[in-house]
């Protein structure tokens, strides 16, 4: 297995509960993940459209609003394995801190998504800080 693996982090200064309403709704992410124009959600399968008007079907493995981590799993057939965690933590009632973690075999497929992560996570940062003023 040729695992690659990313991780990206944001501090967002909005609550925790804030930012998982946007990120814990599978539902929401053609609202902060960049080239994601299509979504819908059935069940514990979620499938994504890209602007480019590719479909990718995802099994939801997490969606736990108790510790605030969202885990799902691209079932392309492109990917020989992937995971991709979203956890929201809180720092204080204030503040928290976003991380959007993605392991993909093929490598070049976790670094293709680590790009857009570094930008979905921005722009979480913004729609939520915007939120809250």
């Amino acid at each position: 297995m040729a695992l690659g693996a990313i991780r990206h982090h944001v501090v967002v200064e909005a609550s925790a509960d804030v930012v998982w309403d946007v990120v814990g709704n599978p539902a929401r992410i053609t609202e902060w993940f960049p080239g994601i124009v299509g979504c819908e959600v059935v069940g514990s399968t979620r499938t994504i459209t890209t602007a480019t008007g590719l479909t990718m079907p995802e099994n939801i493995l997490i969606n736990d609003p108790v510790l605030r981590r969202f885990q799902y799993q691209i079932t392309l057939a492109t990917f020989a394995f992937h995971r991709g965690t979203v956890d929201v933590l809180a720092l204080d009632d204030r503040h928290c801190i976003v991380v959007y973690s993605t392991e993909a075999d093929p490598r070049a497929m976790a670094m293709m998504i680590g790009a857009g992560a570094a930008k979905a996570l921005d722009n979480v940062k913004a729609m939520c800080e915007g939120a809250t003023r």
